[in-house]
């Protein structure tokens, strides 16, 4: 059973934002803090915030030597089954950091070199050189600081899909402002009696990107061989040629450098370049994973096929009676075409203190192709959807309804999205004038853009599609 089912959502994976998650058991996927700061769309920007500031504070106490503060926030690292994300093929079963090995980690950090001069400022780091502190604790640590920022999407996203939800406590978050853990009420999904909290996919990894295994094999092993070279020491092998070599299998099997935590942590202490070249060395470009490698990793994989949402799109009617049917289908199909450079969709949103709605709004989180592009051009932080489920065309009304969304925060481009256009000679020249009159930037889309873009998605033409776009832009432009 998973929560689009449970729910009824009609929908799978490659229409929804969030992972669908299994509620009878976890699903191995991960949140790395690393991943996160590496981002630049406003939500993981946002979360990365608060991820700082709780370290910050934990360092902050410990250089203060205010113990009994820092060691009560790490012990507030509990146990978060909320999202089932992790290893359990059982029910959920989180990890999480408290009690002994809360203490541990504070006497870790206590001791740490790197802490009393500044130099460890990443909760990533704990990975290489805390006993216990692996993949899936590190996960568990960030869900339980990024809570509220979770919690604020599970109900946008409760709305957008019009999901219901129960009033129950929150658990444990960390609060940036107060620098503090609180709790309160709120309302989110309940499966048996037990809280959801939902995850926007573009945040979720395989894996954590820092790895003591890799630390320990390509760096801390590589500058052993080095320091033994230069010593001349017994472990060096004399070659038939002439050269000298210290091999890594000889430096694994003795005792003093055998791969612990313990080790690693020791020998980050006296040698903090070595972790630094280790930080500096990991990639800067963290792609979010695919819908397809999120099945993957489901008990039972479900095919997707972009005809069906063809086909759903074409059975629904154009009129006011199937208006809802059209607005939802569409946050679909936007959905299953630009993830990941579109995000986190918001439905009706409010602005101007609840005098205007926004159908449809998207985080851009684009690194490549038309929507990153776009941003280096006009202020584009968010794309913003009208949907328009006429048997007409849609006129200057519509259009001037959706220019007037727009603003420098929210951002100057949108898409109008409508049934069919029959003279797009006069709706180009529509949007122009909206961009001559410096309004801002429409792209229209019908049924037919629409089916072309799912094509060009079912055959991964991910050019094609950047170039349909770069051609509707051109055409406001010039």
């Amino acid at each position: 059973m998973r929560f689009a089912d449970f729910f009824h959502l009609n929908k799978k994976q490659f229409e929804l934002d969030f992972v669908d998650i299994p509620l009878n058991n976890d699903i191995s996927l991960f949140i790395d803090p690393y991943a996160i700061s590496k981002r630049e769309d406003l939500f993981s920007e946002q979360c990365n915030g608060i991820i700082v500031n709780f370290f910050q504070r934990v360092i902050d106490d410990i250089r203060s030597k205010n113990y009994t503060i820092a060691k009560y926030n790490l012990n507030k690292l509990g146990e978060p089954n909320d999202t089932h994300f992790g290893l359990s093929s059982s029910k959920p079963n989180g990890k999480g950091v408290s009690g002994d090995q809360s203490i541990d980690v504070f006497e870790r950090l206590k001791a740490s070199k790197a802490v009393q001069t500044g130099f460890l400022k990443d909760l990533s780091e704990c990975e290489l050189v805390i006993p216990g502190i692996s993949r899936d604790k590190i996960s568990d640590i960030v869900t339980n600081i990024i809570k509220i920022k979770l919690i604020e999407y599970t109900k946008t996203q409760c709305i957008t899909y019009n999901i219901p939800t129960r009033n129950v406590s929150s658990g444990r978050f960390w609060n940036p402002e107060k620098a503090c853990w609180e709790e309160k009420y709120v309302n989110l999904p309940i499966y048996k009696n037990t809280r959801l909290i939902l995850v926007p996919k573009a945040l979720v990894r395989f894996s954590i990107e820092f790895s003591h295994q890799k630390y320990y094999n390509h760096f801390v092993l590589n500058y052993l061989q080095e320091e033994h070279l230069n010593k001349e020491s017994s472990l060096v092998t004399l070659l038939k040629n002439g050269d000298k070599v210290v091999y890594k299998k000889d430096l694994k099997e003795q005792p003093e450098y055998k791969l612990t935590k313990e080790f690693l942590y020791e020998f980050s202490k006296d040698h903090p370049d070595v972790l630094n070249k280790y930080v500096d060395s990991l990639p800067q470009d963290m792609p979010s994973i695919s819908d397809e490698q999120i099945e993957e990793r489901q008990s039972q994989p479900v095919n997707f096929d972009y005809d069906d949402l063809r086909e759903k799109l074409r059975i629904i009617n154009p009129g006011a009676n199937q208006a809802s049917d059209y607005h939802n289908l569409i946050i679909g199909i936007i959905e299953a075409i630009f993830y990941p450079s579109l995000i986190i969709p918001t439905k009706e949103e409010k602005i101007h203190n609840g005098r205007k709605r926004l159908d449809i709004d998207y985080q851009n989180a684009a690194k490549k192709g038309f929507f990153a592009d776009i941003a280096n051009h006009i202020a584009c932080p968010f794309v913003i959807c009208e949907c328009k489920n006429y048997s007409e065309d849609p006129k200057n009304p519509e259009l001037d309804q959706l220019s007037g969304r727009f603003s420098p925060r929210r951002g100057r481009f949108g898409l109008l999205l409508c049934r069919n256009v029959e003279d797009r000679k006069l709706m180009t020249q529509r949007c122009k004038d909206t961009a001559n009159d410096d309004r801002g930037f429409i792209i229209v889309l019908d049924d037919n853009d629409l089916s072309q873009l799912l094509d060009m998605k079912k055959k991964k033409d991910e050019n094609g599609i950047n170039q349909f776009f770069s051609n509707k832009y051109k055409e406001l432009v010039m």
